[in-house]
């Protein structure tokens, strides 16, 4: 399957940026997706992917990125050392891989992207598959007691899903979202997801419509999985200002601080990372762990809250300023419900760029009717040009206009509002690029 999405990146290190250039120059462009290719490095590479800690698999549409951080702010609580593999990054390709809890340095993703592309011997390959099989170099060579795996894309045929054996595997909110690559319809996509389940290995699931948990069911079984969904073998609900958690297991709900990050969705995603962990009896993460976990996780990019830096200053006072990555329906009505109900009450104003890949229509259709929007061109991709995307916007009853950069965008914000910029991650990594702060 082949689409016109490419994933690449740059480095201010000069000896990484030029072994960066190389990974994305491998005669693969775009989404091509199979296992061959990445099967038959890591053979050459005397498979790395076999000589993991016990890895936590995470597939889905929204939310998985976010339930990776709760596993990794859950296990590092339980003071386990964490390797953790993330995608797209924000601002740096280091974001990606981290080693025992740290961002890769420069020089250590340098070394084994070098390794990685001797190894290739100019075979054809994709810069994800490079950049999964750094990774899986680094997490094979450096101590930890755990692996935090996020999917790329997909995940029958995404270049993470060559581990054999993992823990535990979970797939988060389900959406339409890559429907040239995945196929047409949900039920397509949740079969896709399902890809990462595993003979014996419990397969934990948020809740989904009974034709989506039929497919997602379905291929479990054929892979003999142990199906894990929500509903039935677990639930959370926020209750009295706590998220209540319980499975069949326990007497009374586990009471947990809501979670640190902004977002009713987000207790969704804690919910699930609960799930997953429970669900493994390898790793020992204690109620106490769970319980600091959800303040302590961080996933930059999701509902942000910037207070300060050369974004924030233009604004007019009594203005605030956030980021999420958000590109498709789903993500925006989680936009919308958190505008709804954020305090002080405050008029909207989106600041949107996406790509052309993305349905930009169907996500501004589920904004809120009558918002302001600013459209902003997304410097270095083929994105929406900013006019046609407020000319759709204006289409659709919204009071639109368009601006040349994100400083310009900010500059048009007229009053205490609450801006929100979103429509795409490479959009939210450009802002934290110009006003910081960077991920950590």
């Amino acid at each position: 399957m082949t689409g016109a999405m490419a994933d690449f990146a740059r480095s201010d290190d000069p000896v990484l940026d030029r072994l960066l250039r190389a990974a994305g120059q491998q005669r693969v462009w775009g989404v091509d997706l199979t296992l061959d290719r990445i099967e038959r490095l890591l053979a050459r590479m005397a498979s790395p992917h076999r000589r993991l800690p016990p890895v936590l698999h995470v597939a889905g549409t929204n939310g998985k990125g976010s339930t990776c951080a709760f596993l990794r702010a859950a296990l590092e609580a339980a003071g386990h050392r964490v390797h953790m593999f993330t995608s797209p990054h924000l601002v740096r390709v280091n974001e990606r891989i981290r080693v025992s809890g740290t961002l890769v340095s420069d020089e250590e993703f340098a070394e084994a992207l070098a390794d990685v592309l001797r190894f290739n011997a100019g075979q054809p390959i994709s810069f994800f598959e490079c950049i999964t099989a750094a990774a899986f170099l680094l997490f094979a060579a450096n101590p930890a007691d755990a692996v935090v795996l996020e999917v790329g894309l997909g995940g029958r045929l995404d270049s993470t899903n060559v581990v054999p054996e993992p823990l535990v595997t979970g797939i988060s909110q389900l959406a339409l979202d890559h429907v040239a690559i995945l196929g047409p319809t949900l039920r397509h996509i949740a079969q896709e997801k399902a890809g990462i389940a595993r003979r014996n290995v419990p397969l934990v699931t948020q809740k989904y419509p009974a034709p989506i948990h039929a497919a997602v069911a379905e291929v479990a079984a054929l892979k003999g999985a142990l199906l894990r969904p929500r509903g039935e073998s677990w639930d959370c609900a926020v209750y009295d200002g706590q998220l209540a958690w319980r499975d069949p297991s326990l007497e009374e709900a586990l009471r947990l601080p809501v979670p640190k990050l902004a977002g009713a969705h987000q207790a969704d995603n804690a919910g699930l990372a609960i799930a997953m962990l429970r669900a493994q009896s390898a790793l020992n993460v204690p109620d106490s762990a769970l319980r600091s976990a959800m303040g302590w996780v961080q996933w930059p990019g999701r509902l942000q809250r910037l207070t300060a830096g050369p974004l924030v200053a233009p604004l007019p006072a009594g203005a605030e300023l956030w980021l999420d990555g958000g590109h498709n329906p789903a993500a925006a009505r989680a936009l919308a419900a958190f505008a709804a109900g954020a305090s002080p009450a405050l008029p909207l104003h989106l600041l949107v760029g996406m790509l052309a890949t993305k349905d930009h229509k169907a996500f501004l259709k589920s904004m809120p009717h009558g918002v302001r929007i600013t459209a902003v061109p997304i410097s270095g991709h083929d994105g929406v040009p900013a006019d046609a995307l407020a000319a759709d916007a204006r289409a659709l009853g919204m009071q639109a206009d368009a601006a040349t950069s994100l400083p310009d965008a900010v500059a048009r914000v007229a009053g205490a509002s609450r801006v929100l910029m979103t429509g795409s991650l490479h959009l939210v990594g450009e802002a934290l690029a110009l006003n910081g702060p960077l991920p950590v």
